[in-house]
């Protein structure tokens, strides 16, 4: 009696949901042959677009995933599974888990708008969260600067695409500023002349755009005068030492007395 019950049951049930099953069995396996179809188009395409290439796996999987859940669901949904209990289960380990993981996400989200924006590339010297170097590695989550006394600086994404970044490199130029500062007893033509002497001896000093020395300020206890000059970002900090040393020493050599002397 049991087993004719069983088998009447069951002979309902085929009835009913047999024709959903097969359904559902045959949009299951269309649908991974369409994926598949589809991931080789969506991989030539973030080939062709330019995307960088440690963006390139985390996307394809990315669409590749959402397209698999995207399937399972829809063949669960039309056999006839109820899916409300498993979306809140799923609803809340997302929660828990983008509560415990808020730091790590905000340094993914920052690699991939860095990666994506490109404010700086591999090679590039900016200045950020107070640390002055080259890039040397753009990853996902964090971001890999070399010093000029050669210590590595290692940034978390999330922190530095949110906080102001100076590119030093992209225009391919930079303006290198100082002040000197002399008593009124210095003559500022004469001033003047061995400034620019000593920039003409530098090499590494851009001809363009033009130089400029003169009189900034003038104050209590002396002449305040500024020099701007044009080089290379990569020529930044030896050509600052040298022109100060060339100008300290001509200024010496034509009599003219430095503070404090």
């Amino acid at each position: 009696m049991e087993l004719k019950e069983f088998y009447h049951k069951f002979h309902v049930w085929a009835v009913d949901n047999g024709p959903k099953v097969v359904f559902g069995l045959f949009l299951f396996f269309v649908g991974l042959w369409f994926i598949r179809i589809f991931r080789s188009r969506i991989t030539r395409h973030i080939h062709a677009t330019g995307v960088h290439s440690s963006l390139q796996p985390f996307f394809l999987s990315l669409t590749v995933t959402a397209l698999y859940s995207a399937l399972i669901f829809t063949v669960l949904n039309l056999i006839g599974f109820q899916l409300t209990f498993m979306s809140t289960i799923i609803g809340a380990f997302g929660v828990a888990a983008g509560l415990a993981l808020s730091g790590t996400l905000q340094n993914f989200a920052g690699g991939v708008l860095i990666l994506m924006l490109k404010p700086f590339e591999i090679d590039d010297s900016i200045v950020a969260q107070g640390q002055d170097g080259k890039v040397t590695s753009i990853q996902i989550f964090y971001t890999v600067l070399l010093t000029a006394d050669n210590k590595t600086v290692i940034i978390p994404n999330g922190k530095l695409f949110n906080e102001v970044i100076v590119n030093v490199t992209r225009e391919g130029k930079r303006r290198l500023d100082f002040e000197i500062k002399l008593g009124y007893a210095a003559n500022v033509t004469q001033v003047k002349q061995i400034i620019n002497d000593a920039i003409k001896t530098i090499p590494a000093i851009l001809p363009e755009p033009a130089t400029r020395v003169g009189v900034v300020a003038l104050e209590i206890d002396g002449v305040r005068f500024t020099i701007n000059v044009w080089v290379e970002p990569a020529n930044f900090l030896a050509t600052k030492i040298e022109l100060q040393e060339r100008i300290v020493i001509g200024l010496a050599e034509a009599g003219v007395k430095l503070p404090g002397v």
